[in-house]
């Protein structure tokens, strides 16, 4: 009997002892499972460096990146975000530059095309392993255009949330990159004459009136050149060329009409000398695409080249809408060297290599 009460009496305790081990598991099975949730929670909430240009052509673009903030706080998707305003030229570059990668998500710039590059010129010599974003608050906007990147407020915060990105070719001429265009010759350099108090308050019209006095100054004007590139090598007397990562310059949606962002390639277009009689039919043809049936016209894609000023007058290239370097130029396109953050119907356009979201990575 002594020994039966004694069986039960360790019995007793040895499942008293499993019941507390049972019951210490499940509180830590309850501690890790809530941190873990608060972990996950907290991954979904982006960090975001925006980096804005004040006086680029729109005005709107603190309330815009003002009411992007708010709908993300209301979603519960904002961990933190530091706003930094342009001041001068080269700002947006410093920004750029000094954006540690583990702080952030991503860089959200806002401004116009130059104020882009600024930012993509920083991230890319920084080695600054983030993908960007672009709210187009400047007055033409053929990078953002192209891309059909969202211009409301609620639909750029999904777009964010979303978080996919695509890897997109830049070109590098010389020393700086670019997303969209470098150009030199007629109206090439309308971007940086016109004044960005015209910019903010005429738009559009002020780049026309600007172009429209460039046209009667320099219809007749043009200036030797020579290319060379495995595909081309050609001496032209040219009015205008352009080498282009996408197909919209200067506001025209297909002045490249084969470019693609993620190709490897750059498209190259050159204008020879234009006549009085010339400019109309082309401006015509180019509005509606089928310039390339133009004499006057020269088009075709690589992956590098060099341009080079057969003349003793300085000749001035245009990057993204700001002032570059001088010719002579080497000039290529680096693939796949960027990613942007797209809407996610967009993600695989031109077949760029997409990837999958990942945040706090």
């Amino acid at each position: 009997m002594f020994h039966l009460i004694g069986h039960l009496f360790i019995t007793d305790k040895y499942n008293h002892f499993l019941n507390l081990f049972f019951v210490l598991e499940y509180i830590w099975f309850v501690i890790i499972s809530m941190i873990t949730y608060v972990a996950e929670i907290d991954i979904l909430k982006l960090r975001i460096k925006v980096i804005i240009n004040p006086s680029s052509g729109r005005q709107n673009s603190r309330e815009f990146v003002e009411d992007v903030v708010t709908h993300l706080l209301d979603l519960g998707k904002l961990a933190r975000v530091d706003m930094m305003f342009t001041q001068k030229g080269g700002d947006a570059e410093t920004f750029a530059s000094e954006t540690p990668s583990g702080d952030y998500d991503l860089v959200l710039a806002v401004g116009g095309d130059g104020t882009v590059n600024e930012v993509v010129n920083g991230m890319l010599k920084a080695k600054v392993d983030l993908p960007l974003a672009i709210y187009a608050g400047g007055t033409v906007n053929d990078f953002a255009t192209f891309m059909n990147l969202p211009s409301d407020p609620f639909s750029f915060a999904e777009m964010l949330i979303a978080f996919q990105t695509a890897n997109v070719d830049v070109g590098l001429a010389k020393d700086r990159y670019f997303l969209n265009v470098l150009a030199g010759g007629l109206m090439t350099d309308i971007a940086y004459k016109v004044p960005s108090d015209a910019k903010a308050t005429l738009g559009r019209i002020a780049y026309w009136l600007e172009g429209a006095k460039d046209l009667t100054t320099n219809t007749l004007s043009s200036f030797p050149i020579r290319v060379e590139s495995k595909e081309e090598s050609f001496e032209f007397n040219a009015s205008l060329f352009i080498v282009s990562n996408s197909k919209s310059v200067g506001g025209i949606r297909k002045l490249l009409p084969y470019a693609e962002l993620c190709d490897g390639l750059l498209d190259v277009l050159v204008v020879s000398k234009l006549a009085v009689a010339d400019i109309l039919p082309l401006l015509g043809q180019l509005l509606t695409g089928n310039h390339l049936k133009n004499d006057n016209v020269i088009y075709f894609q690589t992956s590098e080249l060099k341009i080079f000023n057969q003349s003793e007058s300085l000749l001035r290239l245009d990057l993204d809408g700001e002032a570059g370097p001088n010719l002579p130029i080497s000039i290529k396109n680096i693939p796949h060297a960027l990613r942007i953050i797209v809407p996610s119907q967009l993600a695989p356009i031109q077949n760029c290599p997409v990837n999958p979201k990942e945040i706090h990575s």
